[in-house]
């Protein structure tokens, strides 16, 4: 099966979007190699070309090596429909079908942030990155980033210094770390966080690869925060993204005229991004507050929930954070007749509200 997974996503010509149809389409990811040609040529999209891909046997060898490499270096893959699959990953139309872990992060923590911005940070940058970590450490923030220079190393290199989870998202395989210098720093996130990406083995770090694994940055996230950036850039790729995504999107703010402070600027002057001048802007807005305290809110301590209540409340003691697509799904209910259910349950503090339509258990 895994080997077929693999394969998938070496067919030339086929993206994730079009590979998840195909799938759909053949009923399955080992139905997809099983195929008769007749049947192929009925697939939209799907050409001579691709069936001679497909039904060759050079696509199963390639992920036979793949496979070698995982089982050699311990590294967990991810398919889409895999339960460990990052669950806000899955609400984004072009997410990967496939990706490669190595870490101990958990991809679906409650609170994810992805922090990114220009390499050419400045000390400015670079504070208030700092500055922004050290306030969200008595949040356990998951932080996500993609090891580049500049402000994605300040994010990791923060994170780890201040005790949280950090992950990056490479535009390579995990056979190497680019930048080199930043090997050591990697090797210390493999034990708090990982290292993630949805290239194979042997790619290399081609320029192209860097905007394609920005749609992961800003999907496994609830919020990305634009530290500082040129007025064009990945970081306002990234924003873009995510904004897409209906993500939340911050920025901080710069001094007019500053070069690396245009994008942050540009994206706050046209209400793309909310501005930012400390974690507790981002606390307040992603209703973020501590788990350490009391939140002051009063919960209902003798509640009697009703039949399709308690269900939702079983599928989220069994799963934590769910969206509300897959709770519809566990509970076999529309999403008119799941609707009033969440805002009840919402309403008797029971239930939480996340971004992206996700929820989970807050008692």
């Amino acid at each position: 099966m895994l080997q077929h997974q693999i394969a998938v996503t070496l067919i030339p010509g086929v993206g994730d979007i079009v590979g998840k149809k195909l799938i759909a389409y053949c009923g399955g990811v080992e139905a997809v190699f099983k195929q008769k040609k007749q049947n192929l040529r009925k697939i939209p999209g799907i050409g001579e070309k691709l069936i001679t891909s497909i039904t060759g046997n050079h696509l199963l060898k390639r992920a036979e090596e793949e496979l070698a490499f995982i089982e050699k270096y311990n590294i967990k893959p991810l398919f889409y429909l895999d339960k460990d699959y990052p669950e806000r990953l899955k609400h984004c139309p072009d997410s990967p079908m496939m990706m490669y872990y190595k870490g101990n992060a958990d991809l679906n923590s409650d609170k994810i942030l992805s922090i990114v911005g220009t390499r050419h940070a400045t000390e400015y940058g670079k504070e208030m990155c700092e500055k922004v970590i050290e306030g969200l450490s008595a949040n356990k923030v998951l932080i996500v980033s993609g090891l580049a220079y500049g402000i994605d190393t300040s994010a990791h290199k923060n994170a780890l210094h201040y005790g949280l989870d950090t992950v990056a998202v490479l535009a390579h395989g995990l056979d190497r770390i680019y930048p080199p210098l930043n090997r050591p720093m990697a090797e210390k996130m493999i034990r708090q966080g990982g290292l993630l990406t949805d290239f194979l083995s042997n790619t290399i770090p081609d320029r192209e690869n860097f905007p394609k694994r920005n749609r992961i940055i800003a999907g496994i996230a609830d919020a990305t925060l634009v530290v500082q950036s040129g007025a064009q850039g990945g970081a306002l790729i990234t924003a873009d993204i995510a904004n897409s995504y209906s993500r939340d999107v911050f920025a901080v703010p710069g001094r007019i005229g500053d070069k690396y402070s245009e994008g942050c600027n540009q994206l706050v002057k046209t209400n793309k991004a909310a501005l930012i001048q400390s974690a507790d802007d981002i606390i307040y807005l992603m209703n973020w507050e501590s788990t350490s305290g009391s939140t002051g809110k009063q919960k209902k301590l003798f509640y009697d929930p009703t039949p399709d209540e308690q269900v939702v409340i079983n599928i989220l003691k069994e799963r934590g954070t769910s969206s509300i697509d897959l709770l519809c799904q566990k509970a076999a209910m529309t999403i008119s007749k799941m609707a009033p259910v969440l805002l009840n349950l919402e309403c008797q503090g029971i239930i939480r509200s996340l971004p992206g339509k996700m929820y989970r258990l807050d008692i």
